[in-house]
Parts: C-alpha cells; sequence; structure tokens
C-alpha cells in the first residue's frame, strides 16, 4: 500500500506559497506508516517548529493498473475521502534552498491523517465537491474541485505512467489555500459537503 500525493493543484495555494503554478502534475509519496486513521491522536513531532495542515480530497484505488488511459480511470478508484496531507514546513523550507528533496518534511511517520471514505456514486459530481477544514471550530480551509488544475482522473492516468496503482493505494489530490500551523492542543475536523468525516486532536 502506497500514499501518493499532488503538490500544487489548486492555483490559490502555490500562489500563497510563491511557487509557480505547475504545466504538470507534481508527485510525491509517503510511506504507509505515514498513514494515520481512525480519528487517533496527531503527537506533534520534535523536529520541527512549524508544522502545517494540508487538506485535501483522497481517493482509493479499488483496482490495479498500469498505463491507465484517461477515459477508464474511473473505474480504478471507487471511494472518496478527506486527509491531512501534515508538512514541516521549516524543514521543508530548507530543503527546497538546497535543491534536496522533500521526505523528512513531508513523509515522516502519521504524516497522512486519513479519515472516513464514502462510495463514489453515478449521483456526485466530481467536478463539484466541496470541502472544508475547521481548527478548533472556526473554517481555515475551503475547497472545490471545479478549481482542480488536474482533474482525478487525469491523475489517475498521469501517475499511473510511472508507479503501478494497487488496490488500498491512497492518492491526495491536493490542497486549497489557507494552509497554516497548528499547535497542540488544536483540534481539527474536515469535512466533504455537509458531513464531518475527519476530526482529531493535536497532541
Amino acid at each position: 500500500m502506497k500514499i501518493i500525493c499532488v503538490g500544487r493543484n489548486y492555483a490559490d495555494h502555490a500562489k500563497e506559497l510563491k511557487n509557480e503554478v505547475p504545466t504538470e502534475p507534481v508527485i510525491f509519496m509517503k510511506p504507509k506508516n505515514a498513514l494515520l486513521q481512525n480519528n487517533h491522536p496527531f503527537y506533534y513531532p520534535e523536529f520541527t517548529d512549524n508544522l502545517h495542515y494540508e487538506c485535501e480530497l483522497v481517493l482509493r484505488i479499488s483496482k490495479n493498473g498500469k498505463h491507465i488511459q484517461e477515459k477508464f480511470a474511473d473505474k480504478y478508484y471507487d471511494q472518496i475521502g478527506i486527509g491531512i496531507d501534515f508538512t514541516a514546513r521549516d524543514l521543508q523550507d530548507k530543503q527546497k534552498q538546497k535543491g534536496l528533496p522533500w521526505e523528512i518534511a513531508k513523509a515522516f511517520d502519521n504524516s497522512a491523517v486519513v479519515g472516513q471514505f464514502m462510495p463514489i456514486t453515478p449521483e456526485l459530481d466530481k467536478k463539484d465537491i466541496n470541502f472544508c477544514l475547521y481548527k478548533n471550530k472556526e473554517i481555515v480551509q475551503q475547497g472545490n474541485t471545479k478549481d482542480l488544475l488536474f482533474s482525478f482522473d487525469f491523475l489517475i492516468a498521469y501517475i499511473s505512467r510511472y508507479f503501478t496503482l494497487n488496490i488500498g493505494d491512497l492518492v491526495f489530490t491536493g490542497t486549497p489555500a489557507g494552509v497554516g500551523p497548528v499547535e497542540i492542543g488544536d483540534s481539527l475536523e474536515a469535512f466533504i459537503e455537509n458531513d464531518s468525516m475527519l476530526e482529531f486532536m493535536i497532541k
């Protein structure tokens, strides 16, 4: 099982971090031990002083595939959920300045928090899904899939050029603008439309 993440997939988020808006997907990966589930608390790691939340819609892969054509991509995922891509922003900035990989800032233990998943039904308009994140009961991020630079199906096709997708893999599809820091004692709750899908504490 692998966790595949898409960076800078909302233009406003790329701009808020002073990054170029990409012309093709920015892909990175997290290992299995990055996964944190079942609303377990997240323990603030000792190696960072600037830990940021990034709320994202997450696809669950339901069929093995390689070199998937975009027109068939929707046959390879059947559930959608919401998650937090935690980022040690101070470490990431240092790595970027040196032109080094981001793994220590993005792929550490418990850095991929996921909540409940729900089935993708024909009634769900994947091009118009609202999602949001609350920190301490105040809204901090809002997104809609109509603002994705690269659609779900395009991402599946693109990723499968490089990596075989396997049943159970997760794809974090990118975060909208509004990322920011968390502190010990904060509570986070994430919604898809009006449904609370994830709720946990920072300890």
